[in-house]
């Protein structure tokens, strides 16, 4: 298992290495778009250009303008990438409860398929935040084709219930795999996420947030804020593509 160790004071604003040829320093141009998905089409945001494209979905209670997920968008394309934030068709419809398995698959499915054939990426990382990050191993799992994953706090089981682990699919998965978890994400328990990405190495790298919940938020008494444990996130996830050469 393998991981990152990057200390707190060596972080600066979106805590990104240097720009790749390419990258911008400013905002990105951010294009809203519709992303078919068979019978149905979802909405997106389209951040920044380059060869790589991280498409995120976002989790259960949420949708893709979430603020970290925007956030991080705008990283990304400040690298030289290109990012996808999308959502699922029950978010677009204003819905409270998750569509069907297979439906939220399609959906991860089909927005790795539009980052290539519509928006030219040459390599698609998939992931996304708790249930986003879960519904794009499923979809990789069967099929769906990318080149790595990115789990920002993947939920591993109910909260309390870890006798129903959401990892049967992950040993099925061939492609790089990258866990940001918190040690106190109560549907993360870490002496279960540690020696899950034991067992799925060298595929799967382990970036442990100190302290963080399964929203990243840490206890006052650490004295980090919020804008410094999202740092430590982009930080990871960027150090973790170039490893890739993603």
């Amino acid at each position: 298992m393998r991981t990152f160790a990057i200390p707190l004071r060596e972080f600066t604003p979106f805590a990104c290495p240097a720009p790749r040829p390419g990258g911008r320093d400013m905002l990105s141009k951010v294009q809203e778009i519709r992303i078919p998905a068979g019978d149905l089409s979802v909405t997106a945001s389209h951040h920044g250009q380059g060869p790589t494209a991280v498409v995120l979905g976002h989790g259960a209670g949420g949708d893709r303008r979430a603020p970290m997920l925007v956030e991080l968008a705008e990283t990304l394309a400040g690298s030289g990438r290109q990012a996808l934030l999308y959502n699922f068709p029950y978010s677009d419809r204003g819905r409270g409860a998750p569509d069907a398995p297979g439906v939220l698959e399609r959906t991860a499915r089909a927005a790795a398929d539009h980052a290539r054939a519509a928006l030219g990426a040459r390599k698609v990382v998939l992931g996304g935040k708790s249930m986003g990050g879960r519904i794009a191993s499923q979809a990789v799992a069967l099929g769906a084709a990318a080149d790595g994953l990115v789990f920002l706090g993947y939920p591993l089981h109910p909260p309390g219930r870890t006798d129903t682990l959401r990892d049967r699919h992950l040993p099925q998965i061939e492609v790089p795999m990258l866990f940001i978890q918190g040690t106190r994400d109560a549907f993360a328990r870490w002496d279960l996420v540690e020696p899950l990405v034991e067992r799925l190495a060298p595929r799967a790298t382990l970036h442990r947030v100190e302290g963080g919940d399964h929203s990243f938020a840490v206890p006052k008494r650490t004295g980090r804020t919020a804008a410094d444990v999202r740092k430590e996130i982009f930080a990871a996830i960027l150090a973790w593509l170039e490893a890739q050469r993603l």
